[in-house]
């Protein structure tokens, strides 16, 4: 590309588009197959999470168990042959039960949380129907009062 073709280029895209700042940002009237707003998560998404979370606790628990007893089982042996590598392994072994324990913690904490949430909503969406029942009681009184 020669240097006069660059600069021309340069130049076409400058009266394209303003060099001063632009935010993306949702459209006043978004109109009809926009696809931009707010983040949504339904039940089915959340439960999903929820579902991976619980499962990869149970999976993890079983199989990193299975790993942990096969290095103490390792590093015993090689320990007991006289071999340095026992002591590196022994402490390979005890870092990976306590990194196995903070992705367990971290699995349990999301499923938690989950199940908080939820019942949290239904708490709030119970609340919530209560309020809109009790005012529209409160309009049929007055309406009664008024005669209709």
């Amino acid at each position: 590309m020669a240097w006069e073709e660059w600069e021309q280029l340069k130049a076409g895209a400058a009266e394209r588009h303003s060099t001063g700042m632009q935010l993306n940002h949702v459209p006043t009237d978004p109109g009809v197959g926009n696809t931009y707003g707010d983040l949504v998560a339904g039940h089915r998404d959340l439960e999903a999470v929820g579902k991976a979370a619980h499962d990869l606790f149970q999976d993890f628990t079983t199989y990193s168990g299975h790993a942990r007893v096969a290095s103490e089982a390792a590093a015993g042996g090689l320990k007991g042959e006289g071999f340095a590598l026992g002591a590196a392994l022994d402490h390979v072994t005890e870092r990976w039960g306590e990194q196995s324990k903070t992705l367990l913690d971290a699995c349990a904490h999301i499923s938690n949380h989950l199940r908080f949430t939820k019942n949290q909503h239904a708490a709030d969406d119970s609340y919530i129907a209560g309020a809109v029942s009790s005012i529209a009681l409160l309009d049929e009184g007055f309406d009664d009062r008024k005669g209709h």
